[in-house]
């Protein structure tokens, strides 16, 4: 993609730029790799799979390792135990209680599967499940229903649509009440997919436009040595330097919106069961 561009560039190197962004805005576009476009297997369905066996290795790996001994060995080992224990306890016992146990599988699986398509996600080239909306909603659905389906094993159908409108308010203004919460939980659906989608994305087209301008300005030292070009071999240095800073930057950012996500699910799960 860059090698065009530093064949054709002349005295400077933002003039490949537009084009550059166009054909990295391009290759966010979810394509099929094998099948028709929609049903057969895309870039961004293959690395969210690839994510998923990286997960799958780990767990099972990390699992082969605990049982091994009572106590904990490695760093390995270590360290994963301090992350579930994590997941454990800022976002199930602190929000669940009680029944923390009965939803810790369902919200530590999400976590997981987030933290590891934003790992993937670092990986030049790679399109991770969670950089498209299709993925994210799916994720959101899931907590969607796992909530709902919660709060009507618990109240029953007619119960819980009831539970909508709090009790004590009095006709007409509970049915007014009742529309507002129906939508705001409908909302919830929304606000779990795209605020995941955005912050995915965003990072993504921020990591690729410095992987863009760190090639862009080091172009000119590869058609010869001089002032100019040293100047722009510094600039290109710089871009790396911060490249590197976005990427340690964007893996925080993939643990927090893991975190976030989890812990919204974690609270409407409370919600219905508080009713």
């Amino acid at each position: 993609m860059v090698d065009t561009v530093l064949l054709a560039m002349v005295a400077n190197p933002l003039d490949g730029l537009s084009d550059e962004m166009d054909e990295l805005l391009d290759g966010f576009m979810s394509k099929p790799l094998v099948g028709s476009s929609g049903l057969g297997l895309t870039n961004y369905i293959f690395w969210m799979c690839v994510a998923l066996a990286l997960l799958l290795i780990v767990i099972f790996a990390f699992k082969g390792r605990q049982t091994k001994g009572l106590v904990p060995q490695g760093v390995f080992v270590n360290a994963m135990e301090s992350v579930v224990e994590f997941v454990r306890d800022d976002m199930c016992k602190s929000i669940l209680g009680d029944s923390w146990k009965r939803h810790f599988p369902f919200l530590a699986a999400i976590f997981f599967f987030i933290v590891a398509n934003s790992i993937v996600g670092i990986i030049p080239g790679a399109h991770p499940g969670t950089g498209t909306i299709g993925v994210t909603g799916a994720l959101a659905l899931c907590s969607f229903f796992y909530f709902i389906v919660m709060g009507i094993k618990r109240m029953g159908p007619i119960g819980y649509i009831k539970s909508l409108a709090p009790k004590g308010v009095v006709f007409p203004l509970n049915v007014l009440v009742w529309v507002i919460e129906l939508f705001s939980t409908f909302l919830r659906l929304v606000t779990l997919a795209v605020r995941l989608f955005c912050n995915m994305f965003a990072g993504h087209v921020v990591m690729g436009t410095f992987a863009i301008l760190a090639a862009l300005f080091v172009g000119p030292l590869m058609q010869g040595v001089s002032a100019a070009a040293m100047g722009y071999a510094a600039a290109s240095a710089f871009w790396i330097v911060l490249l590197i800073v976005i990427y340690l930057v964007e893996i925080l950012v993939g643990i927090i919106q893991a975190y976030v996500f989890t812990l919204l699910s974690a609270v409407y799960i409370q919600l219905v069961e508080s009713e």
